[in-house]
């Protein structure tokens, strides 16, 4: 039986997930919603079914639908979730408990948007019926048309993952793992866990692919057993299409790795090589992750935005020459710069945002670096300093290792602050 039909359910967060869920299951079972900023919502259909605090005491749900973005120990009904963990479940559990249907689902550290982009890109072009959704910004449950052979890729975070229960991919990939997301996890165990349970849920036939050259990854395989057969991609030997590819996006590391999943995957649907090779060739990546917005003869900008750790900065750092690296913001609890000491004298590190004195004890006797006021102060700075050596190429890298969350939004508002930022001072790049 399917556990969520004719329930009394509880929705708990009304943000993208939320809403489709309730959309989903309106017609199914008897729903209530609940939202720590209730008092902003203004759909009428959504206000109709919302719960006042303490009635949400006196029912009897049989399970509770959490949002990803709700923190268990920082909101309104902590002591409530906390009593009732087992009857909590994910948008992911809804979807795999009314569909049959061949799913792809990535996670991992970094890389996760760019290599579903990919990969939806390169199945889309061989004319499958495919769906890109999850963590991408696309609510799974919001998916319409679905047929027997539509296929998902799905981008999976840590914060769904660690709520669902039933969910089970028939191909799953984790592409990397380090430090992230400690303040909401509390220790990286407890992360490594939420990541680790798609291949735990995994049945026998399935297919797991891991980055073999990754320590925390390596080490839970050891610890673990899984039905799944785990294909190992070694990411330091690159593929024999990678001569055919003049793409400068795949040129740093990461890229390169997220590459090496995409096209390990699509061995197991036969796959038209030249036509995989075109898509990848025209491949432009996603915004505000490693998107070149500039690119002259001696300089180029990249607007790496997406980046909330040093983790995700490294294959770019190591990717070009003479950096003027913009970075700052919140930084990750128990980020390391794992930067080998070759790459220190091409960098220099412009500090601006909250939390300047976490990056100038990780850059001390590194990189050279100052502090600045501001985003915009900082780019004023860089600007200043490459005038003086216009014979050299150089690389403007707005790649931020930290949260957005002391003067921006998110991190796609700051990307759309740089690239304003760029637009007015072209000028004076020129």
């Amino acid at each position: 039986m399917n556990i969520f039909l004719n329930k009394k359910i509880l929705i708990y967060g009304l943000g993208k997930s939320g809403i489709s869920a309730f959309r989903f299951l309106r017609n199914k079972s008897e729903i209530f919603l609940y939202d720590d900023f209730h008092f902003k919502i203004k759909n009428l259909s959504l206000k109709k079914k919302l719960i006042n605090r303490k009635n949400i005491f006196k029912k009897k749900f049989d399970i509770i639908i959490l949002s990803p973005g709700i923190d268990i120990n920082k909101c309104n009904l902590s002591k409530f979730l906390k009593k009732n963990r087992n009857k909590i479940y994910s948008d992911l559990d809804i979807f795999y408990s009314f569909y049959n249907n061949p799913s792809i689902t990535i996670t991992g550290t970094n890389g996760k948007s760019t290599t579903c982009q990919l990969l939806y890109e390169v199945l889309f072009d061989q004319k499958y019926d495919v769906r890109l959704v999850g963590n991408i910004g696309n609510p799974i449950l919001s998916s319409k048309n679905i047929k027997k052979k539509t296929i998902f890729v799905i981008e999976a975070s840590s914060y769904q993952l660690e709520n669902s229960k039933i969910f089970k991919s028939k191909y799953v990939a984790i592409l990397n793992l380090s430090p992230d997301h400690i303040d909401r996890h509390k220790t990286m165990k407890n992360y490594i866990k939420a990541k680790f349970s798609l291949l735990k849920n995994q049945s026998k036939g399935n297919l797991a692919f891991v980055k073999k050259n990754d320590s925390l990854i390596s080490r839970e395989l050891r610890l673990g057993k899984f039905r799944s057969k785990i294909v190992k991609l070694d990411t330091t030997k690159l593929n024999h299409i990678f001569q055919y590819i003049d793409n400068k996006y795949f040129s740093a590391e990461t890229n390169k790795e997220n590459l090496l999943f995409v096209i390990e995957i699509s061995k197991y649907f036969n796959l038209k090589t030249s036509l995989l090779v075109q898509t990848i060739k025209k491949f432009r990546g996603l915004k505000y992750r490693q998107q070149i917005i500039f690119k002259r003869k001696y300089l180029t900008i990249i607007n790496d935005s997406k980046s909330t750790s040093f983790s995700s900065s490294i294959g770019i750092l190591k990717a070009y020459e003479n950096i003027y690296w913009l970075l700052g913001g919140i930084n990750k609890k128990g980020d390391m710069l794992n930067l080998p000491q070759k790459y220190f004298n091409k960098i220099k590190a412009f500090i601006y945002g909250k939390n300047k004195r976490f990056f100038n004890k990780i850059l001390k006797g590194k990189i050279y670096s100052k502090n600045y006021k501001n985003l915009n102060e900082a780019l004023n700075a860089i600007l200043k300093a490459i005038q003086k050596e216009k014979s050299i190429h150089k690389t403007i890298l707005f790649s931020p290792c930290a949260a957005s969350f002391d003067n921006f939004k998110n991190f796609e508002d700051r990307g759309l602050y740089f690239n304003k930022l760029i637009k007015e001072k072209i000028d004076d790049i020129r």
